[in-house]
C-alpha cells in the first residue's frame, strides 16, 4: 500500500455518493507497500479501506481481484471484501484512476512473527486454495519466471548502486530457473503476496489474508515457497526450519502436498526470492519522485536467494519431520 494519487475533500464527497455507506468524518493516507494509492476511510457507518490503482496494475485485471475477493468471502475464507454501489458495481473511477472501496478487516500483521503464526498461516493458505478451486475466472501470474528477465533487463545496468557483483548473480540464477522453472505441477488460485503484512491475527486467532493485488494462477506449493522468504528468515538472515516446518505441517493438514510439489520447493524457494529481489530492486531505481511510498531493500533477497541455492531437498524445510 501507498499514495501516488491524492484525493481531495470535494472529490471524495462526490465518489461518496455512489455509495451507501455513509459520510465520510476521516480520510487518511496508508504509506506502507508499492502499489496502488490506499486511504483509511471512516464513515459515519463504517471503516473502508478506498484504494486508487495505480498504473503497474492492469485495469482489465481488477475485475479477477475483485471477483475473488467476492468469491472467498463467500466460501467462508477472512478477507476483505468489495463494497458494491448502488448500482450494483465494485470499480469504479477517482482522479483518474480506477477505484474500489473495500472492506476494513480488523486485526494486527505480527511484527514478530512466532511458529505459531506460521502454522496458522500454512492452515488458511491451504484453505484459500481449495475455495479458489471453484473460481471461473483465471489470470496469469506475470511476475512468475518468463516475466522475470523483463524485470531484470531494465535494470541490470544499475545493479552496482546496489552491490557490485550483483548482474552476474542475477544472471546465471535467472537462467537456471529459466531452464529448470516446473511444467506440471499442481495449480490453482495463489495470492503470490502473503507476506506478513497481508496476514492480520486477533490475538491467537488469524481473522483474515488482505491485498489480493497479485493473486493469480499458478503452481499452489509456489505460494509456499513465497512464505518460505517472507515468513522464516530471522533478522540476522538465518533460516528458521521450526517455522518452516509449522508452516508446512498447517498447510499440509488441510491440503497434502503431492511428491512432485515437495521435490520442486527448493527451486520454488529460489524462484520466489528472485522474483521479490527482481522487484524490489526495480521499485529501488525507479520509484516516482515525491510519492509516499515504503521502499525495501533489495539485498533481504539476495541473502534468501543464496541460501535456497544450498538446498539440496525440502527437508532443509523440515518436511521430512513435518511429514
Amino acid at each position: 500500500m501507498a499514495v501516488y494519487t491524492e484525493v481531495s475533500d470535494q472529490e471524495l464527497a462526490t465518489f461518496l455518493r455512489d455509495y451507501d455507506i455513509g459520510r465520510a468524518v476521516s480520510f487518511k493516507g496508508i504509506a506502507e507497500g508499492v502499489e496502488n494509492s490506499n486511504y483509511l476511510l471512516r464513515t459515519d457507518r463504517g471503516t473502508f479501506i478506498l484504494t486508487l490503482y495505480e498504473k503497474r496494475v492492469a485495469s482489465e485485471d481488477l475485475p479477477y481481484f475483485l471477483g475473488l475477493m467476492d468469491h472467498l468471502a463467500g466460501k467462508g475464507i477472512a478477507c476483505p471484501t468489495p463494497i458494491h454501489g448502488r448500482d450494483g458495481k465494485a470499480l469504479r473511477e477517482l482522479c483518474g484512476r480506477p477505484a474500489a472501496v473495500i472492506g476494513f478487516l480488523k486485526g494486527l500483521w505480527p511484527r514478530r512473527i512466532e511458529p505459531h503464526h506460521c502454522a496458522l498461516l500454512g492452515e488458511a493458505m491451504a484453505k484459500m486454495h481449495l475455495a479458489g478451486g471453484s473460481f471461473a475466472m483465471t489470470r496469469e501470474n506475470d511476475l512468475s519466471v518468463a516475466g522475470w528477465r523483463p524485470l531484470f533487463e531494465a535494470c541490470c545496468k544499475r545493479t552496482h548502486e546496489i552491490e557490485e557483483g550483483l548482474e552476474g548473480i542475477m544472471e546465471d540464477e535467472l537462467a537456471r530457473l529459466e531452464k529448470s522453472w516446473p511444467v506440471d505441477l499442481p495449480t490453482g488460485v495463489i495470492h503470490a503476496d502473503l507476506f506478513p503484512d497481508n496476514v492480520f491475527f486477533l490475538g491467537e486467532r488469524l481473522s483474515g489474508l488482505i491485498d489480493f493485488y497479485f493473486a493469480c494462477n499458478d503452481f499452489l506449493a509456489y505460494d509456499l515457497a513465497i512464505c518460505f522468504n517472507a515468513w522464516c528468515f530471522e533478522g540476522d538472515g538465518s533460516f528458521n526450519v521450526t517455522k518452516a516446518r509449522r508452516l508446512l505441517t498447517g498447510y499440509g493438514g488441510v491440503r497434502p502436498l503431492d511428491k512432485s510439489e515437495i521435490e520442486a520447493l527448493p527451486l520454488l524457494a529460489c524462484g520466489g526470492a528472485m522474483r521479490f529481489l527482481l522487484t524490489r530492486l526495480y521499485d529501488w531505481l525507479h520509484h516516482p519522485e515525491g510519492a509516499m511510498v515504503s521502499l525495501k531493500d533489495p539485498r533481504e533477497y539476495l541473502g534468501k536467494l543464496r541460501f535456497h541455492q544450498q538446498v539440496k531437498d525440502a527437508s532443509s524445510y523440515g518436511l521430512d519431520e513435518a511429514s
